[in-house]
Protein backbone atom coordinates (compact mmCIF):
# COMPACT_ATOMS: atom_id res chain seq x y z
CA UNK A 1 0.00 0.00 0.00
CA UNK A 2 1.11 3.35 -0.60
CA UNK A 3 2.47 5.66 1.80
CA UNK A 4 0.13 8.54 0.67
CA UNK A 5 -2.42 9.63 3.69
CA UNK A 6 -6.04 8.52 3.51
CA UNK A 7 -9.21 10.37 2.45
CA UNK A 8 -10.93 11.52 5.73
CA UNK A 9 -14.75 11.57 5.33
CA UNK A 10 -16.02 13.03 8.37
CA UNK A 11 -20.04 12.08 9.26
CA UNK A 12 -21.28 14.63 10.71
CA UNK A 13 -24.83 13.23 11.46
CA UNK A 14 -23.29 10.63 13.38
CA UNK A 15 -20.88 12.75 15.76
CA UNK A 16 -21.36 14.92 18.06
CA UNK A 17 -21.52 19.38 17.29
CA UNK A 18 -18.66 21.02 16.94
CA UNK A 19 -16.71 17.43 16.34
CA UNK A 20 -13.79 16.55 13.59
CA UNK A 21 -12.11 13.35 12.47
CA UNK A 22 -9.15 12.39 14.29
CA UNK A 23 -6.46 13.22 12.57
CA UNK A 24 -4.93 9.93 10.58
CA UNK A 25 -1.81 9.55 13.29
CA UNK A 26 -4.59 8.87 15.84
CA UNK A 27 -6.07 6.06 13.53
CA UNK A 28 -2.15 4.55 12.98
CA UNK A 29 -1.38 4.90 16.64
CA UNK A 30 -4.35 2.70 17.80
CA UNK A 31 -3.42 -0.09 14.96
CA UNK A 32 0.25 0.11 15.64
CA UNK A 33 -0.70 0.02 19.52
CA UNK A 34 -3.50 -2.50 19.56
CA UNK A 35 -2.13 -6.14 20.56
CA UNK A 36 -5.73 -7.75 19.92
CA UNK A 37 -8.17 -7.48 17.60
CA UNK A 38 -11.55 -9.36 16.08
CA UNK A 39 -11.17 -10.71 12.70
CA UNK A 40 -14.18 -11.23 10.84
CA UNK A 41 -14.58 -13.79 8.11
CA UNK A 42 -17.09 -15.86 6.09
CA UNK A 43 -18.22 -19.01 6.16
CA UNK A 44 -18.97 -21.46 2.83
CA UNK A 45 -22.30 -21.21 3.78
CA UNK A 46 -22.50 -17.70 4.84
CA UNK A 47 -22.78 -17.84 8.43
CA UNK A 48 -19.97 -15.29 9.89
CA UNK A 49 -17.18 -16.17 12.03
CA UNK A 50 -15.55 -14.16 14.58
CA UNK A 51 -12.63 -14.44 17.12
CA UNK A 52 -9.72 -12.78 18.53
CA UNK A 53 -5.95 -12.54 17.81
CA UNK A 54 -2.81 -10.33 17.50
CA UNK A 55 -2.23 -8.44 14.48
CA UNK A 56 0.73 -6.38 13.13
CA UNK A 57 0.27 -2.82 11.94
CA UNK A 58 3.51 -2.40 9.41
CA UNK A 59 3.83 -0.43 5.99
CA UNK A 60 0.43 0.34 5.81
CA UNK A 61 -0.69 -3.42 5.95
CA UNK A 62 -2.31 -5.29 8.82
CA UNK A 63 -0.99 -8.81 9.28
CA UNK A 64 -2.33 -11.40 11.29
CA UNK A 65 -1.27 -15.39 11.93
CA UNK A 66 -3.66 -18.20 12.03
CA UNK A 67 -3.01 -22.02 11.90
CA UNK A 68 -3.47 -23.86 8.61
CA UNK A 69 -6.48 -26.08 9.85
CA UNK A 70 -8.44 -23.15 11.63
CA UNK A 71 -11.78 -22.32 10.65
CA UNK A 72 -10.75 -19.14 9.75
CA UNK A 73 -8.20 -20.01 7.26
CA UNK A 74 -10.61 -22.54 5.36
CA UNK A 75 -13.05 -19.15 5.04
CA UNK A 76 -10.40 -17.15 3.53
CA UNK A 77 -9.38 -19.76 1.34
CA UNK A 78 -12.96 -19.34 -0.19
CA UNK A 79 -13.62 -15.92 0.49
CA UNK A 80 -10.60 -13.79 1.14
CA UNK A 81 -12.82 -10.36 2.28
CA UNK A 82 -12.22 -10.00 6.12
CA UNK A 83 -12.67 -7.35 8.62
CA UNK A 84 -10.78 -6.73 11.33
CA UNK A 85 -11.29 -4.54 14.76
CA UNK A 86 -9.97 -3.03 17.63
CA UNK A 87 -10.21 -0.28 20.03
CA UNK A 88 -11.40 0.39 23.36
CA UNK A 89 -14.55 -1.64 25.33
CA UNK A 90 -14.96 1.57 27.06
CA UNK A 91 -18.05 3.66 26.04
CA UNK A 92 -16.62 7.27 26.84
CA UNK A 93 -12.95 7.17 25.76
CA UNK A 94 -11.05 6.16 23.21
CA UNK A 95 -10.65 5.21 19.61
CA UNK A 96 -12.73 1.88 17.96
CA UNK A 97 -11.17 0.90 14.83
CA UNK A 98 -12.47 -1.07 11.81
CA UNK A 99 -10.27 -2.38 8.63
CA UNK A 100 -12.06 -3.35 6.18
CA UNK A 101 -10.35 -5.54 2.98
CA UNK A 102 -8.54 -8.60 1.34
CA UNK A 103 -6.47 -11.21 3.17
CA UNK A 104 -3.28 -11.80 1.43
CA UNK A 105 -0.99 -14.78 2.17
CA UNK A 106 2.19 -13.51 3.08
CA UNK A 107 5.25 -15.57 2.08
CA UNK A 108 8.20 -13.00 1.28
CA UNK A 109 10.53 -14.66 3.65
CA UNK A 110 12.62 -10.82 4.54
CA UNK A 111 8.96 -9.99 5.35
CA UNK A 112 8.58 -12.87 7.80
CA UNK A 113 11.43 -12.20 9.15
CA UNK A 114 10.43 -8.40 10.23
CA UNK A 115 7.08 -9.40 11.31
CA UNK A 116 8.15 -12.58 13.31
CA UNK A 117 10.41 -9.94 15.11
CA UNK A 118 7.94 -7.74 15.67
CA UNK A 119 5.54 -10.70 16.99
CA UNK A 120 8.64 -11.42 19.63
CA UNK A 121 9.29 -8.11 20.62
CA UNK A 122 5.46 -7.28 21.16
CA UNK A 123 4.25 -10.45 22.46
CA UNK A 124 7.32 -12.58 23.73
CA UNK A 125 6.28 -14.65 20.64
CA UNK A 126 8.73 -17.06 19.50
CA UNK A 127 8.57 -17.86 15.43
CA UNK A 128 10.61 -19.81 13.01
CA UNK A 129 10.08 -18.62 9.03
CA UNK A 130 9.65 -21.08 6.96
CA UNK A 131 8.61 -20.73 3.13
CA UNK A 132 5.21 -21.36 4.15
CA UNK A 133 4.81 -18.87 7.09
CA UNK A 134 5.62 -19.52 10.70
CA UNK A 135 6.65 -22.42 12.73
CA UNK A 136 5.71 -22.19 16.39
CA UNK A 137 7.67 -24.40 19.35
CA UNK A 138 4.77 -27.02 19.52
CA UNK A 139 5.81 -27.36 15.63
CA UNK A 140 2.81 -25.71 14.16
CA UNK A 141 2.76 -24.36 11.13
CA UNK A 142 0.64 -20.66 11.64
CA UNK A 143 -0.10 -19.21 7.61
CA UNK A 144 0.64 -15.18 7.35
CA UNK A 145 -1.81 -13.33 5.78
CA UNK A 146 -1.86 -9.38 5.43
CA UNK A 147 -4.99 -6.70 4.67
CA UNK A 148 -4.03 -3.77 3.19
CA UNK A 149 -7.17 -2.01 3.81
CA UNK A 150 -9.80 -0.78 1.13
CA UNK A 151 -11.74 1.43 4.10
CA UNK A 152 -11.02 2.38 7.31
CA UNK A 153 -13.72 3.00 10.08
CA UNK A 154 -12.93 5.31 13.24
CA UNK A 155 -15.03 5.93 16.06
CA UNK A 156 -14.14 8.48 18.39
CA UNK A 157 -16.02 8.03 21.74
CA UNK A 158 -14.60 11.92 23.94
CA UNK A 159 -15.97 13.26 21.49
CA UNK A 160 -18.49 10.51 19.66
CA UNK A 161 -17.14 10.81 15.80
CA UNK A 162 -17.32 8.40 12.54
CA UNK A 163 -15.02 9.02 10.29
CA UNK A 164 -14.28 6.44 7.34
CA UNK A 165 -10.92 6.69 5.82
CA UNK A 166 -10.90 6.48 1.84
CA UNK A 167 -7.33 4.74 -0.01
CA UNK A 168 -6.72 6.45 -3.26
CA UNK A 169 -6.33 4.24 -6.24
Amino acid sequence: MSQTEPVAEFNESFSEPGATAPPWTDVTDVLTASEMFWLSTVRRDGRPHVTPLPAIWLDGTLYFCTGSLEQKTANLRSSPGCVLTTGSSDLRSGLDVVVEGTAVRTTDVPRLHELAAIWKSKLDWDYVVTDDGFRDGADRTGLVFGVTPAKILAFGKAPYTQTRYRFPA
